[in-house]
């Protein structure tokens, strides 16, 4: 078990993640071919940033973002209990980031999903990430409840282009200045951050822990001065 914001989970894989910079990817369980290429590229250049990339395993977008940005790099959060890989369809890719990255669920072994389990599942996947990413939806989907519970938290929220008549959802957010747009893939993930290593740097984080997540990137940020350890923390000197 690990406490999420005061709720317990159940978890299988890799705890560190928890620890870095995060982006909630979601979106139709039926997208485009546009938005499956765009949704492919942008959760794989997301994890070359340093981002590791959340979603909810479902079919469609869900499955693409946590492929583009590859099993270690990616959280799965489940709608069932940890030990049934649900949708059975995506149980190999859920199995593999069960091994490499990480799977987390609120519900007990052998639970089912119902539908509230569903609501369970896409709250955790929001309260998560920094911020949204929408790729696809319609006007009234999972995709759009997902964007009312960022909305709730404060969240920001970006959604792709599309054209009039498809994606009736993220255009919608986009037209009532409720989204912004990604025109462009690679000034997006360059403007969304400085560096996700700086800003866990900057969260003064244990030594210890620093260096199971970053290994000699570490030492290096030592040896340069970027930081000093005080009591066993990484104090950022920006340097």
């Amino acid at each position: 078990m690990v406490t999420i914001e005061g709720i317990e989970h159940f978890y299988k894989g890799d705890l560190s993640l928890l620890q870095k910079p995060k982006i909630s990817i979601v979106g139709s369980r039926r997208p485009n071919s546009y938005t499956k290429t765009m949704t492919l590229r942008l959760a794989s250049a997301l994890a070359q940033k340093g981002y590791v990339i959340v979603s909810g395993g479902a079919m469609g977008v869900d499955a693409l973002a946590h492929r583009g940005a590859g099993a270690a790099n990616t959280i799965a959060v489940l709608p069932s209990g940890i030990d049934i890989l649900y949708p059975s369809i995506n149980s190999k890719l859920l199995a593999e980031i069960g091994s490499k990255g990480l799977l987390l669920s609120q519900f007990e072994k052998d639970f089912k999903p119902t539908k509230w389990s569903f609501v369970v599942r896409n709250e955790i996947v929001v309260a998560l990430g920094e911020y949204l990413i929408i790729t696809q939806a319609d006007k009234n989907s999972g995709s759009m409840r997902s964007a009312e519970i960022a909305m709730k938290m404060g969240k920001k929220i970006y959604v792709l282009p599309h054209r009039i008549g498809e994606s009736d959802g993220t255009n919608y957010l986009a037209k009532e200045g409720l989204a912004e747009i990604i025109w462009d893939i690679d000034a997006f993930v360059q403007a969304s951050s400085s560096d996700p290593f700086i800003e866990y740097l900057k969260s003064a984080p244990t030594y210890e822990e620093a260096i199971a997540l970053y290994g000699e990137r570490i030492f290096e940020a030592e040896v340069d001065g970027l930081i000093e350890v005080q009591n066993m923390r990484i104090v950022y000197k920006g340097v």
